[in-house]
């Protein structure tokens, strides 16, 4: 029975992570078909930078997105739709 719950934990587990993935890429390509997303590689790592400003510096480029994603949403980069 054990073996059965924990299977289950992991494929639910594995659905969310699917669905975090496909939606942290969609978000990026869409600021890349916008021309909106800039990346390069640095000393320091991958610097990700969206609408011209600086979001992250990771070593991993995976993490450098993630990162900035969090950061764009966090409320830490104003967006050009909520200026006044």
């Amino acid at each position: 029975m054990l073996a059965i719950i924990q299977d289950t934990v992991r494929r639910d587990a594995a659905k969310q992570a699917d669905k975090d993935d496909a939606t942290l890429w969609r978000w990026f390509s869409g600021l890349y078909d916008e021309g909106r997303i800039r990346w390069c590689r640095s000393a320091q790592g991958w610097l990700v930078s969206v609408d011209h400003k600086h979001l992250a510096t990771e070593t991993d480029f995976d993490a450098a997105i993630r990162v900035s994603r969090e950061r764009y949403f966090s409320g830490k980069l104003r967006r050009a739709g909520a200026r006044r």
